[in-house]
């Protein structure tokens, strides 16, 4: 399924606002046992331009005829159903479909398949689906399974609360139970909190919502943009508390195809000098305030 069709593009060249390139290939850590060391925000430098050559994975999806994008349906504002249409839209779903326009010429060569959290880097992998664009943080471990494009979004997690809750930040919740998705970042970084709070897992955010509206959790914690979704279902919620971590995210793509790693880079980079990124932010989450600088590409 497909969303709202988003600004044409051009077939120009790569722009340069990146940052600074830095020596950053993913790599282990040096100590046996220890969490891999890398620039996560680093990836590969991009194509010259969005053109396509014979023998790429983006020939490959071109003949097959479709793009075919894995992310979650119950993202408020950046993937969900829309309960009256049916279709899974948001920034996310603009983002691949903006992947999709460069390769085909349109963004409704689209196939759009649902991907739990806990899944994602398994579909990418198996070449289930082309890309993963699901508020997914870039991190070193999951470079050590996938690639990854540029950042393409900053995030960070913080709290949501009832409206009537004394709680301020998450140190509050030492000992108390708060949702968070299986296989997700989010789920990791209540771990490391002190005091910790009880883990409460759930398969996506609606399901936390709903445990948290049901009272088997005091609280759900995750991104803070994940939060605004589910606090605009829910009247009696609020989200508080400053970041307590940053959530770069990024598009995941198999290690096998790092020719399209660069290509999504070079489509990324035009939309951030165009103004695309600005109009799909706009879009979707202008009511908190117009459009930031979209971040900064970082390469190896």
């Amino acid at each position: 399924m497909t969303a709202t069709v988003g600004t044409a593009c051009t077939d120009d060249g790569p722009a340069t606002t990146a940052e600074p390139e830095v020596s950053a290939a993913p790599s282990p850590s040096a100590t046996p046992g220890a969490a891999p060391s890398c620039d996560a925000r680093a990836s590969f430098r991009p194509t010259k331009g969005v053109q396509i050559t014979a023998g790429t994975h983006m020939q490959t999806i071109k003949d097959r005829g479709r793009l075919i994008l894995g992310t979650n349906q119950g993202n408020v504002l950046f993937s969900s159903r829309d309960p009256f249409t049916a279709k899974i839209e948001g920034f996310d779903v603009d983002m691949g479909r903006e992947i999709a326009r460069a390769i085909f010429g349109d963004p409704d060569r689209l196939e759009i398949r649902v991907v739990a959290n806990a899944d994602r880097m398994d579909r990418v992998a198996d070449g289930t689906v082309d890309l993963v664009i699901s508020t997914m943080t870039t991190n070193c471990a999951r470079w050590e399974r996938v690639d990854f494009s540029t950042v393409y979004y900053e995030s960070g997690q913080r709290v949501l609360v009832g409206k009537d809750s004394p709680v301020q930040r998450i140190e509050d919740l030492g000992g108390r139970p708060v949702c968070a998705v299986s296989g997700s970042t989010s789920l990791d970084n209540l771990a490391k909190v002190n005091p910790p709070p009880v883990r409460v897992t759930r398969a996506d955010y609606g399901s936390c919502l709903v445990a948290f509206q049901l009272g088997e959790a005091e609280a759900v914690s995750t991104d803070d943009t994940i939060l605004a979704g589910l606090a605009a279902q829910d009247p009696y919620a609020k989200v508080v508390g400053p970041r307590f971590t940053e959530e770069p995210y990024a598009i995941a793509i198999a290690k096998t195809h790092p020719e399209f790693t660069r290509y999504v880079n070079a489509v990324l980079e035009r939309m951030r000098a165009d103004g695309t990124w600005a109009k799909i932010y706009d879009h979707w989450l202008g009511a908190s305030g117009p459009a930031p600088k979209p971040p900064a590409a970082r390469y190896r």
